[in-house]
């Protein structure tokens, strides 16, 4: 089944139980604040048979129950809602404070990133933090937020190939891509620096610390500090 078009989203099978919903091919917050609205109006009004969003940059995987739906039936019913994003309102975006202990141990990259873009540790600190950041979405594991607004200075590959193990609490950098490490996983983003800050705890109400929409900074400090409030 080839792709439809609807206003500025296409819409295109992913499986024979999905559908995937593009407003862009390229990360913006135009596209950003469209995919936010698209799953918060199905969150006031769901449709019968979407069993799960799955919200990206530029896109929304819909999952749904293939016994119910069809995918041009589906759309069908979507497309009103699309013709609605606009009278959506978004709640105001929190404002995220994540300290960080860049370099060293918490940071075993961050010596090989400065050396790709003739930066001193000091200046590419600088930059990582001169930054707001944008949580588009959260993925890969729970409570991994993928952060947009790496500045242009920063911007590296991802390792040519990944560690076993990253430490929780790394923080990475990935083409243009900062994010934070909720648990011991694989993972070949940069590691720059690390918080001591638990990303995601299953006794909180808000099990993740990030949601989608929150604005990101992120705030130097020494190994005596990352000590004492990984200890608080």
């Amino acid at each position: 089944m080839p792709a439809s078009v609807h206003g500025t989203a296409q819409f295109r099978p992913a499986s024979d139980n999905s559908l995937l919903i593009y407003f862009d091919q390229h990360i913006s917050l135009d596209a950003h604040q469209q995919v936010a609205k698209l799953i918060r109006l199905l969150e006031l009004q769901p449709i019968t048979g979407i069993v799960n969003l799955h919200p990206a940059y530029c896109s929304v995987l819909l999952k749904f129950d293939a016994l119910k739906l069809r995918h041009e039936e589906l759309e069908t019913r979507l497309r009103p809602y699309f013709d609605r994003l606009d009278e959506v309102t978004l709640p105001e975006p929190r404002h995220r404070e994540i300290p960080v202990c860049y370099g060293g141990e918490y940071g075993p990259d961050l010596a090989e990133v400065c050396a790709t873009h003739s930066l001193s540790v000091q200046q590419a600190i600088d930059l990582h933090v001169s930054a707001t950041y944008i949580v588009y979405f959260l993925g890969f594991v729970p409570g991994f937020a993928y952060l947009g607004g790496l500045p242009e200075a920063l911007v590296t590959p991802r390792l040519p190939v990944p560690r076993r193990r990253v430490p929780p609490g790394s923080v990475g950098i990935a083409s243009q891509q900062s994010g934070i490490y909720p648990f011991a996983t694989p993972g070949g983003w940069r590691l720059i620096g690390r918080t001591p800050l638990a990303m995601f705890r299953s006794d909180r109400t808000d099990m993740s610390l990030l949601s989608i929409g929150d604005r990101v900074h992120f705030t130097p400090i020494s190994p005596g500090q990352y000590t004492a409030l990984e200890n608080a």
